[in-house]
């Protein structure tokens, strides 16, 4: 039994929460939830809310055990990027490109 939930157009780079995601890959749930509770970065909170959706989707599905449930897997892909301008001296001007997130996080039963 699987179970997912996907967040999209996220504000934060994908190098960045791909970092994050690397530290709950193959973790039970509950040990997942703890991590990310305790890590620093922007990417864990909103991987956090991620999986705690997952995990009220696994809920759901009749016949679950949510305690028994692992991170089987968090796919981080890049989405849109947002192109802007910097003023810079004498008149000149440099891109910013701000990146997007889409985050899925796949939960599987053992």
């Amino acid at each position: 039994m699987q179970a997912q939930a996907t967040a999209k157009f996220i504000r934060v780079s994908p190098r960045k929460t791909r970092l994050v995601a690397r530290n709950v890959n193959g973790l039970p749930v509950e040990d997942a939830l703890n991590i990310l509770k305790l890590t620093p970065q922007k990417a864990a909170g909103i991987i956090y809310k991620v999986l705690h959706s997952a995990v009220a989707n696994a809920e759901q599905m009749p016949g679950v055990d949510v305690d028994a449930m692992v991170v089987k897997q968090v796919i981080v892909n890049e989405g849109p990027t947002w192109k802007r301008f910097l003023p810079r001296a004498q008149g000149r001007a440099t891109s910013v490109k701000k990146r997007t997130s889409h985050i899925t996080v796949i939960l599987e039963a053992k």
